[in-house]
C-alpha cells in the first residue's frame, strides 16, 4: 500500500484479535514454565501464573463474549469476528496449551522435583504407613469441614461456587442397587492443596525434603467415611469457572459502596458457568450429568489430563530450597535519596540523626525511580513517611488503585491525619478483584480522619499520583510523585515500574487541578504539562505521533519508542501504520496484548515489536519521541488501550531533565536488545530471540547487576491484574 491508511478505513485484516493476542501473551508465560533454564520451583510458579491468568480470562473476557452471544449481539470485533467466532478461536488456541502445561507437570516437573527430594505423590502410590497417617489427618482436619451433597429427586443439583474444586462420586445402595451421584467440595481454600506428609514414613525416599499428596485425592479415597453403608463405585474430579465480572451502574459514593458489596457477594458465588473442567478419565455419563446440572455447552467443556487448578502450584515456593529458585534480589536506595533516610520509632517519632530531608533532595532536581531496583520503601514510602511527620507539610493527596495488606502507605496516611494534616485519599473501589480490599482500606482511612472519595462518576481512577503541599518560608510548595505502578509495597518488589519525584511548579499545579477534577465539580479541559485521560491524553499522544510523521515527511527523520503493557487502540494503531508508511522508525516493547501487525510490506515495515517475560512482571509505561533531535520522554499509568485513553482517569508526565531522559533512553535500549526477548511476527505469533548464549544480554539481569544492594527472601509474585 503506497498511500497512508486513514484511521477510519483500516482493513480488519490489519488488526489482531485482542483475545487471541492475550492468549499469545499467556503462552509466553507458559514458555517460562517449560524452559529448562528456569529453576524448578520458578517453573512451578510460572505454571501457576498461567493457570491463574486463564481463570481471570474466563471469568471476565470469555464471560463477556458468551453474554454477547446469548444476547444476540452481532457487533464484530475490530478484526471482524463475531462473539461466537471469537469463542471458537479461543478454544482452538487454548486446548493445545493446556495439554502442554499438563504434559510438563506429569513428565518433567514432578520427576525433576523428585530428583531434588520434593515428592508430589499420587495416593495410590503411597505405602501403608503414609495411608494410615493420612487417615488420621483426614478424620481430624478434613472430615469435619466436608459437606457431601447427593443428587436425587429430593435433592436438586447443588449450586457450586466459582473456581471450586470438587469430587464427583458415583455411589450405589447395596440393598436396592440404586446408583446415585454425589458431590463433595474440596476445601482447598482453607487447607493445603498439597497435603504434606512426614518425610520419615517412607523408606523409598530417605532423602526427602518435602513429600505431599493432592488434597482432592485424600478426600476421594476416604469417601466411604462420608457415605457409610454405601458402595463407592467411582470418583472423579471437576472444577467450574463462573462469570465474575461486576456490572455496576454509575452511582454516587454511598450507593457505589453498597452496590459493590452486593456485587462481591454475588461474585463469590458466581454468575453463569463459563467453563467446566473435568478429569480426563471421567465417564461420559457423568460428564453429561455435570453439563446438564451446570448448564454448559459442549464447547465449554475442557477435559484435563492431570490435576485441575494448577494455580495452587504457587504454594510450592514456600519450600525452603533456595537452590531451586531465582537468586533472591533486593534493590538499593536511589542514590540521590541515600542521605535523606529517616528511622521511624514505635512511638511515631523520628530517630535523631543528621540527614537531609527528602524535600531538600527533590528541590535540587527531579528524582527518577525504577522499581524494584530502587527500593519502594526508601523512596515513595519514605517520601510519605517524612510528609506525615514534617510540621511544615499541610496537606497530602493521593490516589489508591491497588495497595497491599499491612500497607505502610495506609499507615503513613493515617499518621498524617492524626498529626493534623489535611489528607485526601481517592480510593478506586472498582479495581477489579481488589474491590473488597479497597472497601476495607476506605473504611479504615475514614475512621482515622482521612477524607476519602471515590473518584469521578463513570470513570475508573487508575492514575498513580501523590501530592504533598508544604509551607516553606512565606509560600507554599507542591511536591509530587507520578508513577506507572500502584502504591503497593509487595508488588513494588515484583513489578518493574517507573516514578518521578519533583517539585516543578507546573507539575504541582497540574496535580492540584487534577485532584479538584477528581473530588469536585471541576470540568478541567487543559493542563500545563501532564497528559490526563480522558481529557488530553489521547489528543496529546496522537499529536506527538503526528509530529514524528511530519518530521519524516520533511526529510528530518522520525523515531518513536514506547514500552507498555498493551497496544490495542485502533486509532493509535492506524496512526502508527501511517507513521511507518511515512518512514518513521517505530520500536515497541509490549508485554501483553498487541493488536498491531509489525513488519507488513507497505504497511508497517519500520515497526518492530518485542516482548520481555522475566522474573519481574514488566509494568512500566514509557514513551519516547525523537522530535528532530530534541527528544521528549513521558512516563505514566496508561497503556494505548481505549479504556486507558477514554474511560479512565490517567496521568502521563513528561521527563524534563536531560540526564533523566538519557537514563530512560538507555533503559529502552536494554529492552529492545534483550537477547531472550520475544519478537512479534506479522501474523501475531512470537519467536524467541536466539542470542549469544555465552554472553546473554538480559534486560532484567543487567538492571539487577547495576542496582544490586543485597539479598532478601524471595516470595511468589502476584498475578497480572492491572
Amino acid at each position: 500500500m503506497d498511500q497512508p491508511i486513514p484511521a477510519a478505513a483500516v482493513p480488519q485484516e490489519l488488526y489482531i484479535n485482542r483475545e487471541l493476542s492475550w492468549i499469545a501473551f499467556n503462552q509466553r508465560v507458559l514458555a517460562q514454565a517449560l524452559d529448562p533454564r528456569v529453576p524448578l520451583l520458578e517453573q512451578a510458579k510460572f505454571s501457576a501464573i498461567f493457570s491463574n491468568n486463564l481463570d481471570e480470562f474466563f471469568m471476565v473476557r470469555v464471560a463477556s463474549l458468551k453474554s454477547q452471544q446469548e444476547a444476540g449481539v452481532s457487533v464484530r470485533s475490530d478484526d471482524g469476528l463475531t462473539p461466537l467466532e471469537q469463542l471458537e478461536a479461543i478454544q482452538k488456541e487454548l486446548r493445545p496449551l493446556l495439554e502442554s502445561q499438563q504434559q510438563h507437570y506429569r513428565q518433567s516437573l514432578k520427576r525433576e522435583l523428585a530428583d531434588h527430594g520434593i515428592y508430589l505423590l499420587d495416593y495410590v502410590k503411597l505405602n501403608k504407613r503414609q495411608k494410615e497417617w493420612l487417615s488420621v489427618y483426614f478424620r481430624s482436619e478434613i472430615f469435619p469441614v466436608l459437606t457431601p451433597l447427593a443428587v436425587d429427586p429430593a435433592h436438586p443439583f447443588p449450586f457450586m461456587s466459582n473456581l471450586s474444586l470438587n469430587v464427583a462420586a458415583l455411589i450405589r445402595d447395596p440393598e436396592s442397587g440404586q446408583r446415585q451421584f454425589a458431590r463433595v467440595k474440596v476445601p482447598q481454600k482453607i487447607l493445603p492443596r498439597f497435603v504434606p506428609l512426614p518425610n520419615n514414613l517412607s523408606d523409598r525416599h530417605p532423602a526427602a525434603v518435602f513429600t505431599a499428596v493432592p488434597l482432592e485425592q485424600v478426600v476421594a479415597f476416604h469417601l466411604q467415611m462420608l457415605f457409610p453403608g454405601m458402595t463407592i463405585e467411582g470418583h472423579y474430579f471437576f472444577r467450574i469457572t463462573r462469570d465474575a465480572d461486576l456490572e455496576l451502574r454509575d452511582l454516587e459514593a454511598d450507593d457505589l459502596m453498597e452496590a459493590l458489596q452486593e456485587g462481591l457477594r454475588k461474585r463469590r458465588l458466581g454468575g453463569e458457568v463459563v467453563r467446566l473442567e473435568v478429569a480426563n478419565e471421567m465417564p461420559e455419563e457423568m460428564v453429561r450429568l455435570l453439563m446438564e446440572g451446570t448448564d454448559v455447552e459442549p464447547e465449554d467443556l475442557y477435559r484435563i489430563n492431570g490435576p485441575l487448578g494448577l494455580d495452587d502450584l504457587m504454594h510450592l515456593l514456600s519450600i525452603p530450597m533456595p537452590e531451586l529458585k531465582d537468586t533472591p534480589f533486593k534493590g538499593r536506595t536511589s542514590p540521590p535519596l541515600m542521605r535523606a533516610q529517616t528511622t521511624l520509632l514505635e512511638d511515631g517519632s523520628i530517630k535523631a540523626e543528621e540527614f537531609q530531608s527528602i524535600f531538600s533532595v527533590i528541590r535540587r532536581g527531579d528524582v527518577l525511580l525504577h522499581h524494584p531496583f530502587d527500593l519502594f520503601a526508601t523512596s515513595v514510602e519514605e517520601f510519605l513517611n517524612q510528609a506525615a511527620e514534617d510540621a511544615s507539610v499541610l496537606a497530602i493527596k493521593m490516589t489508591l488503585y491497588r495497595t497491599s495488606k499491612d500497607s505502610a502507605v495506609i499507615a503513613a496516611l493515617i499518621r498524617a491525619a492524626e498529626n493534623g494534616k489535611q489528607v485526601l485519599a481517592l480510593v478506586e473501589l472498582k479495581a477489579r478483584f481488589d474491590e473488597d480490599n479497597n472497601i476495607q482500606w476506605a473504611r479504615q482511612l475514614e475512621r482515622s480522619g482521612v477524607h476519602v472519595v471515590y473518584g469521578v462518576v463513570g470513570l475508573k481512577t487508575h492514575t498513580k499520583v501523590l501530592l504533598v503541599v508544604r509551607r516553606e518560608k512565606k509560600s507554599l510548595r507542591n511536591y509530587v510523585h507520578i508513577g506507572t505502578g500502584n502504591y503497593n509495597s509487595r508488588t513494588s518488589n515484583l513489578y518493574t515500574d517507573l516514578g518521578l519525584l519533583s517539585c516543578r511548579p507546573e507539575f504541582g499545579q497540574d496535580l492540584v487541578e487534577l485532584f479538584n477534577y477528581l473530588t469536585g465539580f471541576s470540568k478541567q479541559q487543559s493542563f500545563r504539562k501532564l497528559l490526563v485521560a480522558p481529557v488530553t491524553l489521547r489528543r496529546g499522544m496522537e499529536t506527538l505521533i503526528q509530529r514524528e510523521i511530519d518530521q519524516a515527511k520533511a526529510g528530518k527523520g522520525g523515531h518513536i519508542r514506547a514500552k507498555m503493557n498493551a497496544l490495542v487502540d485502533p486509532a493509535i494503531i492506524a496512526l502508527l501504520y501511517e507513521a511507518s508508511q511515512a518512514g518513521v522508525v517505530i520500536e515497541l516493547v509490549i508485554r501483553g496484548m498487541c493488536c498491531l501487525r509489525p513488519g507488513l510490506p507497505g504497511v508497517s515495515e519500520s515497526i518492530r515489536v518485542v516482548s520481555v517475560i522475566g522474573r519481574f512482571l514488566e509494568h512500566s509505561r514509557l514513551f519516547w519521541f525523537a522530535n528532530g533531535g530534541q527528544s521528549e520522554v513521558y512516563i505514566g499509568s496508561a497503556d494505548w488501550m481505549p479504556r486507558n485513553l477514554d474511560r479512565r482517569v490517567e496521568a502521563v508526565t513528561p521527563i524534563e531533565e536531560d540526564k533523566l531522559k538519557k537514563e530512560l533512553e538507555g533503559l529502552l535500549d536494554l529492552y529492545l536488545n534483550d537477547s531472550d526477548a520475544w519478537h512479534m511476527q506479522a501474523d501475531g505469533s512470537f519467536t524467541r530471540q536466539t542470542g549469544d548464549e555465552a554472553t546473554p544480554a538480559l534486560a532484567q539481569t543487567t538492571l539487577m547487576k547495576r542496582w544490586r544492594g543485597g539479598l532478601t527472601s524471595s516470595a511468589p509474585p502476584p498475578l497480572p491484574a492491572d
